[in-house]
């Protein structure tokens, strides 16, 4: 179905924002756990660098000494400790190593050597926490900012108790926010290159899925999947469709009924097999496997359908096959029994034909005063009867409709050169109440056997036997011709004797397997009695018609007024 609108926002466009959405969150996610993960470990780094340089200059042994000796003294001199020993060492180990500070102080906390000399002599800003003997790493905040610092006791010569100062060795923040921009720079380029190969990505699997969905939109393909279930099971026809691989991709509950397939829900269904494993008719199964435009005849148990098979391409894509199914087992029916009609009329055309010329005669005869022999055509005329049928033994048949009907048979078979013929046997008693139902599959036997006496040898006949058994009408239809081919089944799908050598008599694949289902929908049946085949020698001498060719019967319940107590007669042919 059409639609006059389009989607606010395309399927590329979604798709793109749904990925950049969800890489941009990783990226924020996996940046602040990596930022995290890299603040713990240049902070780690930090701590382990200043302790180091705090223990390796806390054990020399010439600052032990010269820490043990300032811090022996009463007073400290601030501007002899600017060139003092401890101070150049301190200055010589920062500039050396990169470090914030490096402060020594003696037992009382006092600086002994600082970056700032003007410092020196003055008492730490933090609290000396080594000056009991334990090292210490923290961050802090002092006079030169904040820093990672760490703090060793710094013992006398010769003696690991007795402390006499403290070495602070401090990591400064501007280096921590160095190693954190770089840290930084590296997440920010592996996130856009994720976003990068994330939208190459994307634009790659649109592309692939607007090829797959013929550039259709999610919406557009929902939408076409509603009107096609609307379509599928809003038709009394039968769809069934098949893929490019061959395999059965819909089908609907007309389709299912028709050629009596599985249910949607239950073992065995049809949907995504191959179409030649999908219980499909044979024929139409090798109509699907040429893969071409074509319509051809099918026969089930219970109907009579027409199948077109229809290729699908879009954009010289092939789509695959669908293939439609209409029921006309209804209309076949009203077609045979518009033959019956027709014949019918065909027989009262006649009749009104040949009154219209018996009342001219006699008009004829009146008019010029011949009463005399007027009164004699007219006894002739009751005697004879209103027409006379060439069908022999017909007075053997009381219901009136079978008795033109027969007639107006005997006339087509005159003028083939047959002579039709009802049976000695025959008792019918009654009328019929569906003349239909009953001259549609007697017309159907009758034109069979003419075809077939016509294709026999002379002489030839059709013999008629027609039996009552309460509202049941039984009948047999004989011919003269060469019989049914041995191992022939006149009654499957598209059955046709008419165009085998040597078998032209009996069915053309419709007729036959229409009044068998005619009569199997009352409850009845329609079978072959005798398939014939007895010799023309054999038949010659076996005079009163002993047949040689076929003998097709049929059951017929309810199509008679069961007013009459009637019972079957047996019969021999």
């Amino acid at each position: 179905m059409p639609h006059d609108h389009k989607p606010a926002r395309g399927f590329a466009s979604r798709i793109m924002s749904l990925q950049f959405a969800v890489v941009g969150l990783m990226i924020l996610i996996a940046a602040g756990g990596a930022m995290w993960a890299t603040v713990q470990r240049v902070d780690e780094q930090a701590q382990e660098r200043a302790l180091a340089i705090a223990r390796t200059l806390a054990a020399d042994p010439q600052l032990q000494a010269e820490v043990q000796k300032l811090a022996a003294g009463n007073e400290l001199d601030p501007i002899a400790l600017r060139t003092g020993p401890v101070q150049l060492a301190a200055e010589a180990v920062r500039n050396r190593t990169g470090a914030f500070f490096v402060v020594v102080t003696e037992d009382r906390g006092i600086r002994l050597s600082h970056p700032n000399p003007t410092l020196l002599g003055q008492r730490v800003s933090t609290d000396p926490v080594a000056l009991s003997g334990a090292e210490d790493v923290s961050r802090e905040h002092g006079t030169l900012g904040e820093s990672v610092r760490a703090k060793v006791p710094v013992f006398a010569p010769g003696s690991t108790g007795t402390v006499v100062g403290e070495v602070s060795v401090g990591v400064g923040g501007q280096e921590l926010a160095a190693l954190l921009r770089v840290a930084a720079l590296w997440v920010l380029g592996f996130g856009l290159g994720a976003l990068g190969l994330s939208a190459l990505a994307t634009r790659w699997l649109v592309r692939r899925l607007k090829a797959q969905t013929l550039g259709l939109e999610p919406a557009e393909m929902a939408q076409l999947l509603r009107d096609r279930d609307a379509v599928l099971y809003g038709v009394l026809d039968g769809v069934i469709g098949i893929g490019p691989d061959g395999r059965v991709s819909v089908r609907n509950r007309a389709a299912r009924i028709m050629l009596g397939l599985p249910h949607r829900n239950a073992a065995g269904d049809i949907i995504g097999l191959p179409f030649t494993d999908a219980q499909l008719p044979t024929a139409l199964v090798s109509a699907l496997t040429e893969a071409r435009p074509r319509t051809l005849r099918l026969e089930t148990e219970q109907a009579a359908l027409v199948a077109t098979i229809h290729p699908v391409r879009r954009d010289g894509i092939n789509l695959g096959q669908v293939v439609l199914l209409r029921d006309v087992t209804t209309i076949e029916t009203l077609g045979s029994r518009l033959d019956a009609v027709e014949t019918m009329a065909s027989a009262l055309r006649a009749q009104r034909h040949e009154f219209a010329n018996r009342l001219h005669t006699i008009s004829g005869l009146l008019h010029h005063g011949d009463v005399d022999e007027a009164l004699d055509y007219l006894g002739e005329v009751i005697e004879s009867g209103p027409v006379r049928e060439p069908v022999q033994n017909l007075a053997a048949i009381e219901d009136t409709y079978l008795r033109a009907f027969l007639g107006a048979k005997g006339v087509q078979a005159y003028e083939r050169g047959v002579v039709l013929r009802v049976g000695d046997a025959s008792a019918l008693y009654g009328s019929l109440l569906d003349a239909q139902d009953a001259t549609a599959v007697l017309g159907n036997l009758i034109d069979n056997a003419l075809r077939a006496a016509v294709e026999g040898p002379a002489p030839r006949w059709v013999e008629v036997d027609l039996l009552s058994e309460g509202s049941t009408l039984h009948l047999a239809v004989a011919d003269s011709g060469a019989g049914v081919a041995p191992g022939l089944d006149v009654f499957a799908e598209g059955v046709s004797t008419a165009s085998v050598p040597d078998a032209p008599e009996h069915g053309h694949g419709v007729g036959l397997p229409l009044v068998r289902r005619l009569a199997r929908t009352r409850g009845g049946e329609v079978w072959i009695a005798d398939p014939g085949g007895t010799s023309t020698q054999e038949a010659t001498a076996h005079p009163a018609g002993t047949s040689s060719g076929a003998v097709f019967a049929a059951r017929l319940p309810g199509v008679l007024s069961a007013d009459a107590s009637t019972t079957l007669r047996s019969y021999e042919r």
